[in-house]
């Protein structure tokens, strides 16, 4: 079937963190304002229609009319098997599957069963940022390999910096985000490779946060470290159906680990997790059945990417826009303005009525940068942009003069 993901869903009223949290909004600190007329475009959901097939699965689960505990059937992990392997080229055994409500979930069960108080963790800043905060909320210590930005704007890793930080005895875990969440890179398979094996050689455990892998360009491809590296007994991946299928508020994330050991390791410190039955369902049918949606989905995200790419050239020429490799944000860079970034906030957060989110929640290398999540209907898309080049025509006005 087709898809209309242009059509505007009201979401206010639905129990939605980005339409009706605004209390919890402010007390994160992401906006001081917020009311009936702002749009908010700063959590990674979507506000589009999801997957037929998913709405007819869990239609059934609630005609059942019973809720209670449910196990997960052989066809959950078959429907995983067959999603990796197809999309992929990745064999996963069942055994190696456990469950997680969550993945910042699985990111704090991973730091507590393998690191302790005082172990360095590394991340790769800017950063989506409960990586710091399942590191520093556990007692760790974040070690920072510093993503590179060259002037176009695309990101690489340092290695020789990567290494020296391995290699510290002090170094326990590395968690690895890709592709990666805010600057899109996809890392190649040489780069997993390198970093695997830096890694393996070094006795420092990999968590690979992997759940935006579905979501890339169509010129791309995305390789599971698992499936590329030489070894993967020091690899945690974390696969999820939330960030691909719009199903965050069902919790449902998948982890893989291959080394018995590990598994058994993880498995206790995650103690028993059942999924609801609309979890088990919902993943059954995307799996299954979403593929199809998801190529429209994709589509529809490549024209979105062009059309917010080419709408900051000829309206704010000053802002820096990559399209990135995978996801669904764009890292928009706003230093060709010369404004302090509180500056910049005010005019998106307050006067434009727009919350994105500020780039220096991901570290201090994203200062001068906002994140946008661009999965919602183009019109709303264009509000949003439209509203926030009329607080900075009187800049562009001045510059292009």
């Amino acid at each position: 079937m087709k898809y209309n993901f242009d059509e505007i869903v009201n979401r206010r009223g639905t129990y939605s963190l980005k339409w009706d949290g605004a209390e919890l909004i402010k007390q994160f600190g992401i906006t001081e304002r917020y009311d009936e007329d702002t749009i908010p475009l700063f959590t990674a959901d979507m506000d589009l229609p999801v997957p037929q097939p998913l709405i007819d699965a869990l239609h059934k689960t609630v005609d059942h009319r019973i809720f209670g505990y449910s196990v997960f059937p052989e066809e959950y992990y078959e429907a995983i098997q067959h999603w990796f392997k197809k999309r992929h080229n990745w064999d996963i055994k069942k055994e190696h599957i456990v469950y997680s409500p969550g993945t910042v979930h699985a990111l704090n069960v991973a730091v507590k069963a393998f690191t302790q108080s005082g172990d360095g963790i590394i991340i790769q800043r800017p950063v989506y940022p409960p990586f710091t905060g399942v590191i520093e909320e556990n007692g760790r210590v974040v070690v920072n390999n510093a993503l590179k930005a060259d002037e176009a704007g695309y990101y690489s890793i340092d290695f020789e910096d990567f290494e020296e930080k391995a290699k510290d005895e002090h170094t326990k875990m590395f968690i690895l985000c890709n592709p990666h969440n805010p600057t899109g890179r996809i890392f190649k398979e040489d780069e997993l490779k390198r970093l695997a094996d830096i890694c393996y050689r070094h006795d420092v455990l990999i968590v690979a946060d992997e759940i935006h892998g579905d979501l890339i360009r169509k010129d791309q491809t995305f390789y599971p470290m698992a499936k590329v590296a030489e070894q993967t007994g020091h690899i945690l991946t974390l696969t999820a159906i939330n960030k691909t299928f719009n199903t965050a508020g069902l919790h449902c994330t998948n982890v893989i680990v291959t080394d018995t050991d590990r598994m058994a390791t993880f498995a206790t410190e995650m103690g028993m997790q059942l999924g609801s039955p609309f979890t088990i369902a919902a993943l059954i049918a995307v799996y299954n059945e979403g593929e199809e949606w998801l190529e429209q989905l994709k589509d529809y995200l490549d024209d979105m990417m062009d059309y917010v790419k080419n709408f900051f050239a000829e309206h704010m020429p000053e802002v820096k826009v990559r399209i990135p490799e995978g996801t669904y944000v764009l890292w928009l860079d706003f230093s060709g303005y010369g404004l302090p970034p509180e500056e910049i906030h005010d005019r998106i957060y307050n006067k434009a009525n727009v919350v994105l989110e500020d780039g220096s929640m991901f570290g201090e290398e994203g200062t001068q940068y906002q994140r946008i999540c661009i999965p919602s209907p183009r019109p709303l898309i264009q509000e949003a942009l439209e509203r926030i080049a009329r607080e900075f025509e009187d800049i562009s006005g001045k510059q292009k003069a």
